[in-house]
């Protein structure tokens, strides 16, 4: 098992051009792979279940007779507890107490204020309608089901439907389970870029929604940015990502066991480790030497840290601060001990975990805070899931006749440089 980390030192005459080559996303997608999602989506829209059947049959990998038998009963429902743990019950139930108690912070509310009998303001209401997508495969992700359905609960979406690609129940149970304990409405065993046309127009069985959320692979990914505009979206989610700040205080197996925590995700995961100590980079590798052999996943962590995986050893304080913000990840880790100084000079990263204690794997799961995170460096102008995304805003505007008149002079004038001369009139006629 060879292990093949790129490193980079800021003392390097080609740094520069080095980094950002490493650096740079890829999500240019395979045109054939585009052609192929236009027209599951076209031909969804166009012929609605009938398409819809066909596709499941096809894609899904089970075999359904009609779509009615896509939608999970309560007698599934029940028998997924069977095949779950009061252990992980117990587990599930802390980790939506945690999630649910962040997001309420989060809760935005209508507000308004008044002056000479005018009243300014806006109506925070919350979207009538959301899909849950939760990807299932070789796996069963209860936590994309947690984090993307309390927030949703929150803000006070009523109809809220979890769609997944779910062969048999026991082999999803969890998420199944999970969904229920979220108090989602709707589950339906249906998976990729079918699903999400489905969702986004709606058909005779299936209702439209207003915002599909929830992450997927390179189908769903490209058919979510195709209905955009008829529906609302979270993000264009990318490869998972994480950059790790230590010093020489910090345990190298740790944050070995960090970097994998994103590396086994997926073979295009990029872990990252910057430090000023070149004895801690030295002991980290060896560290990951170790410890890969008797990974589950090392095939996939492997591929991860050969392909995508960087060390870069900068001199001082101020080159942590502009390669972090550079990358602008979609988790940081600052565990050096000088993790508070160092935070409040971090302006873009998705989620930033302080001190050594504070592991990325509890930001998955219940630490509380959502982990829909931004990534491919969309930090730099996108923030994580809230329960913000699942609430719209309302403008109130209410003009008294006083000050109306004062209004009207200021409007006619701008307008009529503007060249609208109906619009100078519809405000002069409140003088």
């Amino acid at each position: 098992m060879t292990i093949r980390i790129k490193s980079l030192n800021t003392n390097m005459s080609n740094f520069e051009r080095q980094f950002s080559s490493y650096i740079k996303s890829n999500n240019a997608f395979n045109k054939s792979t585009q052609d192929k999602v236009d027209k599951i989506v076209s031909t969804i829209k166009k012929n609605g279940d009938k398409a819809l059947l066909k596709y499941i049959n096809e894609l899904d990998g089970y075999k359904v007779h009609n779509i009615n038998s896509c939608f999970i009963s309560r007698a599934q429902i029940k028998k997924a507890y069977k095949f779950v743990t009061k252990q992980q019950i117990t587990a599930l139930r802390k980790s939506i107490k945690r999630i649910k108690a962040f997001s309420q912070k989060q809760l935005s509310r209508s507000w308004s204020i008044t002056n000479d009998g005018s009243m300014l303001g806006e109506k925070v209401t919350a979207i009538s309608s959301v899909a849950i997508y939760v990807p299932a495969g070789k796996a069963s992700y209860p936590s994309t089901v947690l984090m993307n359905t309390i927030p949703a609960k929150v803000a006070g979406v009523k109809n809220i439907i979890m769609v997944s690609p779910i062969d048999k129940i026991e082999n999803h149970a969890l998420a199944v389970v999970a969904a229920d304990l979220c108090g989602v409405d709707k589950i339906l065993r249906i998976g990729g870029a079918h699903a999400i046309a489905a969702l986004a127009y709606g058909t005779k069985k299936i209702d439209q929604v207003d915002k599909i959320v929830g992450p997927g692979n390179i189908y769903v990914t490209l058919a979510k940015k195709i209905v955009y505009g008829d529906v609302g979206i979270d993000n264009i989610a990318g490869p998972s990502e994480i950059v790790i700040v230590a010093d020489e205080s910090n345990n190298p197996e740790w944050i070995a066991m960090d970097l994998f925590s994103q590396a086994e995700h997926d073979e295009l995961a990029q872990p990252i480790l910057i430090s000023k100590n070149a004895k801690l980079l030295n002991k980290v590798r060896e560290a990951i030497k170790n410890l890969l052999p008797s990974m589950p996943r090392k095939k996939i962590i492997l591929k991860s840290l050969n392909n995508r995986g960087l060390f870069v050893k900068v001199k001082n304080f101020n080159e942590i601060i502009s390669i972090v913000n550079r990358i602008a990840p979609e988790h940081l880790e600052i565990m050096s001990k000088d993790y508070k100084k160092i935070s409040k000079f971090i302006q873009n990263a998705g989620a930033i975990f302080l001190g050594e204690y504070s592991t990325e794997a509890f930001g998955d799961y219940c630490a509380g805070p959502n982990h829909v995170l931004p990534t491919s460096g969309s930090a730099r102008f996108s923030s994580p899931l809230g329960v913000y995304d699942f609430q719209k805003r309302s403008s109130l505007i209410k003009i008294s006749k006083k000050t109306a008149a004062e209004l009207s002079k200021i409007s006619s004038s701008i307008a009529i440089a503007e060249g609208l001369y109906c619009h100078a009139m519809a405000a002069k006629y409140r003088e």
